[in-house]
């Protein structure tokens, strides 16, 4: 998703600037550090109803630059990279050193409806025309279309368990691959797939949850004065969008430069060996199953320095991530009431031989 800073467009349809979002710190960075780092692999995000988890993730796809596209193509292949090009154009590109003609768009944001049926999601071929001309006809569906951007998905909770496990499958590996009757197409999918949903109605299987690179809760805001200043923002945004975008537009060109730059920065991060460490025993103290806890705590901590501007991932980094990587990876019991992400900051107290941060 990597792209070259651009100061927003007007013609576009007017959204509620990121940089305008009051609170949610914790949904904010686990969402910025996904856009610097996609292979932290999305996050999900639960809340109560009215936290603007929706406006959120929509003003996170607003703030982002505009990519470089081969024109016309449905997935959105990268002009010059053949690992972000479809099948055809990446033989093409590989065998004759072509080039294509290149188009700018706004990262896609693709939100996935509740009703929507694999073949929706995936894509489908046309068994009668590959059979009577020989040719692969495919009809892109949502994947395709959010490659090189965000997937969002809301009450992601109440989505069919197979669905889920087809997208985490895609955001993992980067490609989806559909096959019917012999025939078998394979295109670029590599997204951010963010999920929210309201645990009033329900939890994801843990197996599912697990998959997620972070997992963020947010709560109702209750400071009086906070309240008041997110309605009249709303306000003053709903009576006059334009000229309320205008008054954040150099934060918005600032975040977005911050952002670019990160990107670029993340592959000369480095992680101390002794702190890798210590975080893979704080997630064997945890308990945490498999590896993708320790995995995702490296990750994030790199693209939170590499969003400070610095090369080093410090202690602090660790501590303002780590909850976000492990709390849905703990084992639950049903009659525990303490709330998952202090146990994990608890545990890395211990571990790192820090005070424990006031709840």
């Amino acid at each position: 998703m990597t792209a070259t800073v651009q100061s927003p467009a007007t013609a576009r349809r007017v959204v509620f600037p990121f940089t305008a979002i009051v609170g949610q710190a914790e949904m904010k960075l686990a969402l910025l550090l996904n856009v610097i780092d996609p292979f932290i692999g999305g996050v999900m995000i639960m809340g109560d109803r009215g936290t603007g988890k929706s406006t959120t993730i929509r003003a996170l796809a607003d703030l982002l630059p505009e990519i470089d596209v081969v024109a016309g193509d449905p997935f959105n292949s990268h002009p010059s990279d053949p690992d972000l090009m479809s099948e055809e154009l990446r033989q093409e590109f590989l065998t004759t050193h072509a080039t294509f003609p290149v188009a700018s768009k706004k990262v896609p944001m693709v939100d996935l409806p509740l009703g929507a049926t694999e073949d929706r999601v995936c894509g489908t071929i046309d068994i009668e025309k590959a059979l009577a001309e020989g040719v692969k006809a495919f009809e892109p569906g949502l994947l395709a279309k959010a490659n090189r951007g965000i997937l969002y998905v809301d009450e992601v909770n109440l989505l069919d368990d197979h669905l889920v496990d087809v997208l985490l499958d895609s955001a993992a590996s980067g490609w989806n691959t559909v096959e019917r009757e012999g025939i078998s197409i394979r295109h670029p999918a590599r997204f951010v797939l963010v999920g929210s949903g309201n645990p009033e109605e329900g939890e994801l299987r843990p197996q599912l949850l697990d998959r997620f690179g972070m997992h963020a809760e947010i709560r109702t805001v209750k400071e009086p004065a906070l309240r008041v200043q997110i309605v009249e923002q709303r306000s003053d945004f709903d009576q006059n969008p334009n000229k309320f975008t205008t008054e954040y537009q150099s934060e918005q060109v600032s975040l977005q430069q911050q952002i670019v730059d990160a990107q670029t920065r993340l592959a000369s991060v480095t992680l101390d060996y002794d702190l890798r460490v210590k975080i893979s025993q704080v997630c064997s103290e945890c308990d945490v199953d498999g590896l993708r806890g320790d995995i995702v705590t490296n990750r994030a901590a790199k693209a939170l320095a590499a969003f400070e501007g610095r090369t080093e991932v410090t202690l602090d980094d660790i501590s303002r991530i780590i909850a976000l990587c492990l709390r849905h990876r703990l084992r639950k019991d049903p009659l525990e009431s303490i709330d998952s992400g202090y146990k994990v900051n608890k545990v890395f107290a211990q571990v790192f031989g820090v005070k424990l941060a006031a709840k």
